[in-house]
């Protein structure tokens, strides 16, 4: 009879199937399914700090680097990120509600847009503007885009056009290939399911449900998620358990027990171990918050706060610059650091990593 699951052994859990072995960049990926991306550099952008802990060697910028090689994609899946093709396709070809059948057909500038990239192999946003002018239109966030731009990204969201690499941070775009015919409404929530509950695992059936709501922009028109997530309990492809009355989802054959390795690690604010806030307190008893966009005099952590894991533990957090040579780490704690050379040690391994990261690739 299976142990039943405590909230020490959550921790254990949700630390070893976060970060298991390191291993190589294109089989990190291929694991984690996604990988969240953010613009932010303090110390660097989120998807490089998400892959430090999972790849071995890694450098800062080594995916952007390598992602032509690798055959990424970059997409939005439940927030905007870097993926393999197998998470890519079951986002396409997505439902267009102002469509008849669905299928999304570009009209307009977008067709002319879509028709001058077939024809140039490969385009930077730049090259637009010369060929069609820059007339401006409002975006998504409020503000003011070149209508060129707002085109490219709304062919790159329904798959006509897709991410070829970026130059100085700026994505270059090519058409995309002809996607083979969907799955059906069922499999394909089936398989995203599985996908987010792996990835952000164990994820509390409540938080799982939350998410249903960021897939609807990355995949619109699912259909019965509900059932589908009630169909993958019942089947044993996911596995549950109660912890202090709330109910944990993990796909089957997730290890529950291994004890993480005593070393001190720094985590991305969008780590899949600390993504989900609710799951965070219920694991570590107190609020993390990014607060980045939140007003100087506001911030209690900081601009760039990265949680700080100790063993199973993320007892507080850092900000983490280099106004020089060297790093300058600032922690603070949920309650107060730890007592003793081992921890000290830990802390001064774990900046020796990051410096090392830090030279880029």
């Amino acid at each position: 009879m299976a142990t039943a699951l405590t909230l020490p052994r959550l921790r254990r859990m949700a630390v070893g199937a976060a970060l298991g072995t390191p291993t190589s960049l294109a089989r990190a990926v291929t694991t984690l399914g996604f990988v969240q991306a953010d613009p932010i550099r303090a110390p660097a952008r989120a998807q490089d700090l998400i892959l430090r802990h999972r790849v071995t060697g890694y450098r800062a910028g080594e995916l952007e680097q390598r992602f032509a090689r690798l055959r990424l994609e970059e997409d939005f899946l439940y927030a905007y990120g870097f993926m393999p093709r197998a998470t890519w396709r079951l986002l396409h070809p997505r439902h267009d509600a102002a469509s008849p059948d669905g299928r999304h057909t570009p009209s307009g500038l977008a067709a002319e847009v879509l028709e001058y990239v077939l024809a140039q192999g490969t385009i930077h946003p730049r090259d637009l503007e010369l060929r069609f002018g820059r007339e401006r239109a409002l975006n998504g966030w409020g503000g003011w885009s070149k209508a060129t731009t707002r085109v490219l990204q709304s062919l790159h969201y329904h798959g006509l056009l897709r991410v070829a690499g970026r130059r100085d941070g700026i994505r270059i775009y090519q058409a995309a290939a002809a996607h083979p015919e969907p799955l059906t409404p069922q499999e394909r929530t089936r398989r995203l399911i599985m996908l987010v509950a792996g990835f952000l695992a164990p994820i509390s059936e409540r938080s799982l449900r939350a998410t249903f709501g960021l897939l609807e922009r990355g995949a619109p028109g699912l259909q019965d998620k509900v059932g589908v997530l009630r169909a993958l309990l019942a089947s044993g492809a996911l596995e549950s358990d109660m912890v202090d009355g709330e109910r944990y989802l993990w796909p089957a054959g997730v290890e529950t027990s291994h004890e993480p390795p005593r070393m001190v690690r720094l985590l991305a604010p969008f780590d899949p171990l600390v993504w989900d806030r609710r799951r965070f307190e219920h694991l570590w008893g107190w609020t993390y918050r990014f607060e980045a966009y939140t007003p100087a005099p506001q911030r209690r952590m900081g601009y760039y706060a990265m949680p700080m894991l100790w063993g199973d533990r993320v007892i507080g957090w850092a900000n983490v610059t280099k106004p020089g040579s060297t790093l300058d780490v600032v922690p603070g704690f949920a309650e107060h650091a730890p007592q003793g050379r081992d921890f000290r040690r830990a802390l001064d391994a774990e900046i020796a990593r990051m410096e090392a990261f830090l030279i880029a690739a």
